[in-house]
């Protein structure tokens, strides 16, 4: 809803209601205004977002807004806020800088509250985004219930650490807060997708039932060019924006997750999430260029290294485990000055996958197991494969606070593999 000009006002209230996933299967649900996903927020480039946050659960919360440029103090963690206790009111004011694809979910007891449905999408708009004959937001989850289609809990030892390993996936699979989603699309028309992955732990291999897809857009907004694929992986934390059709009328097409190996104790499988029907012929106005955005380069390849960031996994008597960053758990890293270029060495030396997740600031992934990334972006979420080591470059603009990058399986953030750094205006 619009207030004064240029001014996006949305009110969103925290609660526990019931949920219907699928016809005659309902669970109990925390989210925002009683709806799973919450509301979908839109708004254009340069417009101030206002959302007004009540909190009705009887546990504190506060909201991320996962990808945006905004003041640190805005960013809706716990070291720069202090959570909303039970009945409680704040009101979230910032200026939106960038067109995107971005989604808001809480960051208090992450791994109850985002599972349970607390999560929503938010776009930006520009009006020299490119034309499409449609614009369809899929957020990607799954929930562990069992068969009373009740929550989960881990229970004794073995599965709370095969849990704390693995990340929390579940059998119940959801686009939008549904089971078997059909999704429509008119033939002959070309849709704008907006692919989020809000699951905890899932890495998400979309597949269009061996269809071509053009993907136009990641985390950070447009690419400089479209990308012609049949398959894009998807991690927690990832957005990405494809274009999809045109179809011929009277297809139906499977939107499917194709087996990734992550090194879980789950064995990984090619599972269907919704089904595409394609309807009646209809007149298409969309129109992609050739080059959606120009991306100028923050560094080079060989860019001097600024910081090291390893990412880890060692014993724990109490827990089986812990997941660390340089070697500790929670860490306190150390500042970064306004202004200074970054180049970060990122680096995996686990056995399992984690997608690497920068609060409030985008980067340029420059180098990837000593090569060249196939294509450039601006990225807030990237993926370390076992054994991988990642060159990012970022510039951290005059926002100063404090700041968090962590891993995005939600239960490796919570058992250690996260940080703070602070950003100051002088060392």
């Amino acid at each position: 809803m619009k207030n004064r000009p240029n001014e996006v006002v949305y009110n969103l209230e925290a609660s526990k209601f019931n949920w219907d996933i699928a016809p005659g299967k309902t669970i109990e649900a925390w989210g925002y205004n009683k709806q799973l996903p919450g509301p979908e927020l839109r708004a254009n480039v340069g417009d101030t977002l206002v959302v007004r946050l009540t909190n009705h659960l009887e546990e504190p919360t506060l909201i991320h807004w996962h990808g945006l440029r905004i003041p640190a103090a805005m960013d809706g963690t716990d070291v720069v806020q202090k959570p909303l206790a039970p009945g409680e009111v704040f009101e979230y004011r910032f200026v939106l800088p960038d067109a995107g694809t971005f989604w808001y979910h809480s960051h208090a007891n992450e791994t109850v509250q985002m599972e349970r449905g607390m999560y929503g999408s938010l776009i930006v708009e520009d009006p020299t985004d490119p034309v499409f004959d449609g614009d369809k937001v899929l957020m990607i989850d799954d929930m562990k219930l069992n068969s009373d289609n009740e929550f989960t809990r881990p229970g004794w030892f073995v599965p709370r650490i095969v849990e704390r390993h693995d990340g929390r996936e579940g059998d119940t699979l959801l686009i939008n807060g549904k089971e078997n989603s059909v999704i429509d699309i008119a033939a002959g028309q070309t849709e704008r997708w907006r692919i989020v992955n809000s699951s905890s732990a899932r890495y998400f291999t979309l597949h269009l039932g061996g269809k071509e897809f053009k993907m136009i857009g990641t985390d950070g907004g447009l690419l400089e060019h479209a990308r012609t694929l049949t398959e894009v992986l998807i991690t927690p934390g990832e957005r990405v924006d494809i274009a999809v059709g045109p179809f011929e009328e009277g297809e139906t097409i499977l939107l499917e997750s194709l087996r990734y190996s992550r090194s879980t104790f789950l064995r990984p499988k090619r599972q269907q999430f919704a089904t595409v029907n394609v309807g009646e012929q209809k007149a298409s106005i969309a129109y992609l260029p050739e080059t959606l955005r120009v991306i100028e380069p923050l560094a080079r390849q060989d860019a001097a290294i600024t910081r090291k960031v390893r990412l880890s996994v060692g014993p724990s008597l109490a827990d089986g485990m812990d997941f660390l960053v340089n070697g500790d758990v929670h860490a306190h890293d150390k500042p970064v000055k306004v202004g200074e270029l970054q180049i970060w060495e990122v680096s995996n030396t686990s056995l399992m996958d984690h997608p690497f997740h920068l609060h409030g600031f985008f980067f340029q992934l420059i180098e990837e197991n000593g090569k060249r990334p196939e294509y450039m972006a601006w990225k807030d979420t990237v993926n370390l494969p076992p054994r991988s080591k990642l060159k990012i470059a970022w510039m951290p603009d005059d926002r100063p606070g404090r700041w968090m990058y962590h891993c995005h399986i939600i239960e490796h953030h919570a058992a250690g593999m996260m940080a703070h750094f602070e950003l100051v205006k002088s060392l």
